[in-house]
């Protein structure tokens, strides 16, 4: 029983250290900074503005009564604003770290071929080959 521990253990501190676990750890704490800042800018900006043509104050303040519950249908769509505005982010990083590693593979891709020689370009280096030639046996 205690290999099954050690090995599991082990095979945890394997899947820790690698680079992406990490990357992914990082990525997970700024997105979660980040959804502060998408949740700010949804509540104290766009709610206020979107509220001035709904005559509320922000959509967490909609809600309806059915019964005894209340359904603050308001709250799901900030959730879908704040969502979106993610998403939008999303895209546009995906979208400039694709253009960036499209330029990157462009710059390692194999040089164009040189362009080829015109008819007077052939006959002008055959004439300096032969003259190299010339110069060697003389």
């Amino acid at each position: 029983m205690a290999e099954k521990k050690s090995g599991f253990v082990a095979e945890f501190k394997q899947f820790i250290a690698r680079g992406n676990v990490m990357d992914m750890a990082v990525g997970v704490i700024v997105g979660g900074a980040f959804k502060a800042i998408a949740d700010s800018l949804t509540a104290d900006i766009i709610m206020p503005i979107i509220g001035i043509f709904v005559r509320e104050n922000s959509f967490a303040d909609l809600s309806v009564t059915v019964g005894s519950a209340v359904i603050t249908y308001g709250n799901f769509i900030q959730a879908i604003l704040n969502f979106l505005i993610m998403a939008f982010v999303v895209f546009c990083l995906i979208k400039g770290i694709n253009s960036f590693h499209r330029k990157k593979e462009e710059a390692l891709a194999e040089p164009p071929a040189p362009p080829e020689l015109s008819h007077e370009e052939a006959l002008l280096m055959e004439i300096r080959d032969l003259l190299k030639e010339n110069d060697k046996h003389v």
